[in-house]
């Protein structure tokens, strides 16, 4: 069993694609079934034994704080990161965080919705130093909106090519990922103009041999990144016992 208990959350873009239904919130506050993304995802991460998180903001991200110190989970650390250059691709927000991160860790998006089964699976797979693992779903005929997921080439366990414009695939990025913090590493070689994306420094790595597959089975992921997979979250994501809406009145930012 992994000993990591520490996951990097990326929570900075301006989700400009789910405007219609998010307003003036920030994607991660956007409410599914009575409670933020953010906190599906932070609820998730801690059910798979994880208690310290840093969480990248950009976009109104004092909304995002104000949240959370409102609302704290029990029984976590959190460290706020900010990155003025969210407008720029999600390698940049990661790279926000590199100073605060010296452990293996779990990388994850605040908008991709899991089951908790998934990460704990995930991190009970074995992480070979300098390596970066990604938990991929073979299901592709399952995925809701296939022209929007990230792509995965496979040899093996060894990932070969990541992108969303792959034509030839075997398996879609969950957007969860144990990490060497030689991660950070390969964001900066593959720094171009002074940006890059997560999948810019991953397929670096796969070049490399050191990018590897964890496939998730049967277990649920869902990327909520416009109104249609909103909806398509809200019919279909299983409601944890513990995400069960407050009835105290509680009011959300």
């Amino acid at each position: 069993m992994s000993n990591t208990n520490l996951a990097l959350i990326l929570a900075a873009g301006n989700g400009s694609r789910l405007a219609a239904r998010s307003g003036e919130l920030p994607k991660p506050l956007v409410k599914l079934q009575g409670k933020p993304l953010l906190e599906h995802v932070m609820r998730g991460a801690h059910a798979a034994a994880i208690d310290r998180f840093v969480i990248v903001l950009g976009y109104r991200g004092h909304m995002i704080q104000q949240w959370y110190e409102s609302h704290p989970i029990a029984g976590v650390e959190v460290s706020f990161v900010e990155n003025p250059d969210y407008h720029k691709n999600n390698g940049i927000s990661a790279l926000r965080a590199r100073p605060l991160i010296h452990e293996p860790f779990l990388l994850m998006m605040a908008d991709h919705m899991f089951d908790p089964a998934n990460a704990q699976a995930l991190l009970r797979h074995p992480l070979g130093k300098g390596q970066v693992c990604l938990a991929v779903d073979r299901n592709i005929d399952r995925v809701f909106d296939i022209d929007d997921a990230t792509k995965v080439r496979l040899a093996g366990d060894r990932i070969i090519d990541i992108g969303k414009d792959l034509q030839s695939y075997d398996a879609l990025d969950t957007g969860m990922f144990h990490c060497d913090p030689v991660l950070f590493q390969w964001l900066e070689k593959a720094m171009k103009n002074g940006n890059c994306s997560l999948s810019d420094g991953m397929r670096l790595m796969a070049k490399n041999g050191a990018f590897k597959a964890f496939d998730i089975g049967e277990g649920y992921w869902q990327d909520v990144d416009t109104p249609e997979a909103f909806e398509y979250a809200l019919q279909s994501f299983p409601l944890q016992p513990e995400l069960i809406p407050n009835t105290a009145g509680l009011a959300y930012v």
